[in-house]
């Protein structure tokens, strides 16, 4: 049991840190509330978990091959800055959501967040990275049984973590002013397009 709670406090750890998927989700929950910033939770976790299985089953590598790493980074530059372009345009519907709220399909955030998470080369290097590093060393000491029943203790610490946020989320936007929300959801915003730019850049360096 203090194995399992290990990892458990380690996914919750790894999943804490300020990142673009962590502002996409902060965002999601003030403008459109608890259940859309959970369910952008689960549709990243969705894509975190495809990345385990492949580590797992050890097809990993592919992901190094320089085109591929060039694709994810281009992917993740525009993704994450037509997000954070996209949101800051909408900032004057902050208010409006607040007065009347907004019937968005709970399938919209569900994608967004599983596209949000698998086109992000931070949570590939994460999890070729630490994830990879963590396996190979459990896997000397422990069965597949085990190391199975360790890789959902990892996730279930990273659902605690997008519970945690869709609360904050959420709780901001009932208690916060529309002002402190706004500035909130600039912070978020550019925080992804800055994070857009870092990847292109990657992208760039690969290239030339």
């Amino acid at each position: 049991m203090n194995s399992i709670f290990t990892y458990m406090f380690l996914g919750l750890s790894l999943a804490a840190p300020v990142g673009p998927v962590n502002a996409a989700q902060l965002d999601t929950g003030i403008k459109n509330g608890f259940f859309h910033a959970w369910i952008f939770g689960i549709g990243a976790l969705t894509a975190d978990t495809i990345y385990m299985v492949m580590v797992y089953v050890g097809v990993a590598h592919v992901i190094e091959l320089p085109f591929i790493k060039t694709l994810l980074w281009l992917f993740g530059c525009f993704v994450l800055t037509y997000t954070g372009i996209e949101n800051l345009l909408t900032l004057h519907k902050i208010e409006l959501d607040m007065r009347f709220g907004r019937n968005i399909p709970l399938r919209r955030s569900l994608i967004s967040g599983f596209f949000m998470s698998l086109l992000n080369p931070l949570t590939i290097l994460f999890w070729l990275g630490i994830y990879g590093s963590i396996l190979a060393e459990t896997a000397e000491s422990s069965t597949q049984n085990q190391i199975l029943l360790y890789s959902m203790a990892v996730i279930s610490g990273i659902l605690i973590w997008d519970l945690t946020m869709a609360f904050l989320s959420s709780g901001a936007r009932r208690f916060l002013s529309t002002g402190v929300l706004k500035g909130i959801s600039v912070v978020s915003s550019l925080s992804m397009i800055g994070f857009g730019i870092y990847f292109g850049m990657e992208a760039y360096k690969v290239l030339f």
